[in-house]
């Protein structure tokens, strides 16, 4: 019972944020860059495809595990993704797949301006690494519903730099750890092609003593970025520095490739 008052009171939240959303269509927004970032390495930003674009996004992780993800911005402050995936993809072994697709929604309702950082909320179903099917969830747990905001700025009136942060509520609660949880990031461009990221996710809903995964470190995620044309992008992430798995360490390493187009 108290878990479906959470689940109710997010989905009043989030269905009347959408129709506060549709209400100020008429209000012209502004242009939104194609390689602003979506995601930090797990954790999202506000960041949005423009309407009419789509990207697809590609992750590589330990064990010859794959997911692709297809992102699609419907308007300019709405967008929407499906994605699946699974274990043993790229190896020898017959694959492991995950037991469904998942997808994503995210809705920008306020736009970042001079003063004012960009807000979004959405829900994102796909967790990452292995999944675990006795308590139901992915090695890294989905976000679920989420809040974010995102606020950029120049360093030395040249390099732009990005703080993001929020919360969410992952439906993974098999492990009878629901917690709400925050998470923290930046982003900075090195050079025109060149940028890092990097994430601290809390998982205080990852950290339930005699569960096997988190151990109460939190997540602390980075990675580094080239954005190769206008229309690809290729990172090499490194997850779990602080070893936040109980049975063994593991600095998990992730190749993520996303292809952006419009039409």
């Amino acid at each position: 019972m108290k878990n479906a008052g959470k689940l109710t009171l997010i989905l009043l939240l989030f269905l009347s944020s959408m129709s506060f959303a549709q209400q100020q269509e008429t209000v012209e927004p502004p242009e939104v860059s194609l390689l602003q970032l979506r995601k930090l390495v797990d954790c999202p930003t506000a960041g949005l495809l423009p309407r009419g674009s789509f990207d697809m996004d590609l992750r590589i992780f330990p064990k010859g595990g794959a997911v692709m993800a297809l992102d699609v911005g419907i308007t300019h402050g709405l967008m929407i993704a499906i994605s699946y995936g699974g274990e043993y993809v790229i190896d020898e072994r017959k694959p492991d797949w995950y037991p469904d697709m998942e997808f994503a929604v995210k809705l920008r309702l306020l736009h970042e301006t001079y003063l004012l950082p960009a807000f979004a909320i959405g829900y994102d179903g796909q967790g990452n690494g292995p999944y675990d099917d006795s308590l139901k969830r992915y090695a890294y747990k989905s976000k679920g519903f989420y809040g974010v905001i995102s606020k950029n700025y120049l360093m030395a009136n040249e390099i732009p730099f990005g703080l993001h942060g929020g919360l969410n509520y992952s439906l993974e609660d098999k492990d009878t750890d629901d917690d709400i949880t925050i998470f923290v990031g930046f982003d900075m461009r090195l050079s025109q092609s060149v940028g890092l990221v990097a994430e601290y996710d809390l998982a205080t809903n990852d950290d339930k003593s005699g569960i096997r995964y988190g151990k109460g470190n939190g997540y602390l995620n980075a990675g580094i970025h080239w954005f190769f044309s206008d229309n690809l992008l290729m990172e090499f992430d490194f997850k779990n520095i602080l070893n936040n798995k109980k049975d063994v360490y593991s600095l998990d390493r992730q190749f993520r490739m996303v292809y952006f187009e419009s039409f």
